[in-house]
């Protein structure tokens, strides 16, 4: 059982800190977790234009951004990891109110974060890492108990809660997260996601790997949602490999045909995949871009689609 994308076209013919509003005794400065200094170093602010088009924030063009690192001194994975990480669903996008506390400017290590409160486009590139079992428990910005089996993801200045669109340039492979912690505070680092993002994008052995972060907007969700509602009733397979192959490439697809043949044109599949969730995230990747003109994509089951 596989999910097959296809476009018919018819033809005529990590410092963890604190923002969260507990008290209010500790609505002052930000309670700051400190990791290893020598590993934590400011990084400057993230876009800060109201422009409508997407911006792309290229990481420091510094010498320390181009290394390549590890996990965090003393972090890493935990001694047990659970069976069965990569087929852990990507955080479920929904619209949620920001935080309070969260959402206001602050200051780590002699640098100001303004972070964003309203609607705008957001799509970064640059070097990501990840945080493990040393953060495994703690609060994070939102007063979220940081689980690093869950799909989330720590940002300097994305909304507190929301959600971003998580690509390893590197293999193609992405992931949806629910931001809910600041950080990372250091020049060569641009998100820093849980163990299990990371492990999903292929880079937990590397430390890091180059990723392009986009912010999923109100209107993006309200398509993935109803894109659930319509798809309710496919059936899911779990992958039954650590690779899905989110790329376009032919298979045999006699579901396809017969879509095709219904609608009196032609089809071109996109991808085949092994897991609904995975056919409809790039559904509304292309939908974002897609002709007026033409129909839209569609998921389509199949019997013995190729993973």
């Amino acid at each position: 059982m596989g999910f097959l994308l296809f476009a018919t076209t018819l033809f005529s013919a990590c410092t963890t800190i604190d923002l969260s509003e507990s008290s209010e005794s500790d609505r002052g400065a930000p309670v700051v977790r400190k990791r290893p200094p020598e590993k934590r170093v400011t990084v400057p602010s993230s876009d800060k234009t109201t422009s409508t088009s997407p911006s792309v924030v290229q990481p420091p063009s510094t010498s320390t951004a181009r290394k390549s690192g590890g996990y965090y001194q003393d972090d890493g994975p935990d001694e047990r990891i659970p069976e069965g990480l990569l087929d852990t669903p990507d955080a479920e996008p929904r619209i949620e109110p920001y935080a309070k506390g969260p959402s206001r400017p602050y200051t780590i290590f002699d640098q100001t974060y303004v972070p964003i409160t309203d609607n705008r486009p957001f799509v970064q590139r640059g070097i990501g890492s990840w945080y493990g079992k040393k953060f495994h428990g703690q609060r994070t910005a939102s007063g979220e108990i940081y689980d690093m089996y869950k799909m989330t993801a720590a940002h300097p200045t994305l909304p507190i809660p929301s959600y971003a669109r998580v690509t390893n340039m590197r293999n193609g492979k992405l992931v949806i997260v629910r931001i809910n912690d600041r950080g990372p505070f250091h020049s060569s680092r641009i998100i820093d996601l849980s163990y299990t993002a990371a492990l999903k994008l292929g880079y937990v052995q590397n430390g890091s790997a180059e990723l392009e972060v986009e912010r999923l907007l109100p209107d993006e969700i309200k398509r993935l949602q109803a894109s659930r509602r319509t798809d309710a009733g496919l059936a899911s397979k779990p992958a039954m490999a650590d690779d899905i192959d989110v790329t376009a490439r032919p298979v045999n697809a006699p579901a396809a045909s017969s879509v095709a043949a219904e609608a009196g044109g032609f089809f071109l599949q996109v991808g085949a995949f092994s897991q609904q969730q995975n056919a409809v995230s790039m559904r509304e990747r292309l939908l974002s871009t897609w002709p007026q003109d033409l129909p839209q994509p569609e998921v389509v089951q199949s019997q013995g689609a190729a993973a």
